[in-house]
């Protein structure tokens, strides 16, 4: 009876190990089989697809570590690497309206995925004065990926494509899509968690890339930047009026973009300026970083 209770138990061990493996491990290629190439815009996508495809994807990024996808132009290169491209994963950064026509042509076998299909999206913030209302004129704000809940949609969009472009291991990438998505949730607990006693709940910052993030979070940004110019002078001291009487003593920045705006502010409120960076490519543990800078800040 004890041997059969240890061969029942070392069973149930070895089955956890395989299905531990079967949700992070690679699923190995045949010497015959090439991977799936495919492009996406920003470095969080890189992630999710590496998360979702394995080894069975070479993934290219558009824009880069310390670059801007508001004024990004593609390279030369890159332009050329598109022609043996299978898949391109956009997700609606600025250089993409641009730019996207133009990639297709490079390659129009390539298929464009856009993995916003399915997400609520959001109207970009912009400051008028006293006022921080949405941006106006059908402006929709791209930085889905800040919203662990909407990037759970934008996975399963990856997923799809993944699974239609290569049939033969569409279970692979499920599984890889489950995987994904459960630490996803476990991401944003955290992040509830971490946000849930705040003392204020407003937060100024320089780009108002943080729409999304604020909306699952019950906070509310307030962007220094008008529709991607530097604020006039009439429009700063507004802003400084206002970042006193909310008490705020912090500015968010990303390293993207120029912060002389935001220390501007800080030094007219005694304030200081706060690095993030919301394209890291270390998706999951960036976002707790930054969450934890948001609830030091407003705590």
């Amino acid at each position: 009876m004890a041997t059969f209770k240890s061969k029942h138990l070392s069973f149930v061990l070895m089955a956890a190990v395989v299905f531990s493996c079967a949700q992070v491990c690679a699923e190995p290629l045949d010497e015959s089989e090439e991977r799936i190439k495919v492009f996406v815009s920003i470095l969080p996508q890189a992630y999710f697809a590496e998360r979702i495809g394995g080894e069975r994807v070479d993934i290219s990024v558009m824009v880069g570590p310390g670059q801007s996808p508001a004024t990004y132009e593609p390279r030369p290169k890159q332009m050329a690497e598109l022609s043996q491209a299978k898949l391109y994963f956009r997700i609606g950064v600025p250089f993409e309206s641009v730019w996207i026509k133009r990639i297709s042509e490079a390659n129009p076998v390539m298929k464009l995925i856009d993995t916003r299909r399915g997400v609520t999206l959001l109207p970009m913030k912009a400051h008028d004065h006293l006022n921080t209302h949405s941006g106006g004129a059908g402006v929709e704000d791209p930085h889905i990926w800040l919203s662990p809940r909407r990037v759970k949609i934008q996975a399963e969009n990856i997923a799809n494509a993944l699974a239609a472009a290569d049939p033969a291991h569409q279970a692979y990438y499920k599984d890889n899509l489950k995987a994904l998505q459960n630490d996803l949730d476990e991401l944003d607990q955290e992040i509830v968690r971490m946000l849930s006693h705040l003392k204020t709940r407003k937060f100024m910052v320089f780009h108002p890339a943080w729409g999304y993030f604020a909306n699952d979070y019950g906070l509310e940004q307030m962007p220094i930047e008008i529709e991607g110019k530097e604020p006039s002078a009439k429009s700063l001291a507004h802003l400084i009026e206002e970042a006193r009487r909310e008490d705020i003593k912090v500015i968010f920045v990303q390293k993207q973009f120029s912060k002389e705006s935001a220390e501007a502010v800080a030094r007219s409120i005694g304030g200081r300026v706060v690095r993030v960076d919301p394209l890291a490519r270390d998706y999951l543990n960036n976002m707790k970083e930054i969450a934890g800078a948001f609830a030091e800040v407003l705590r």
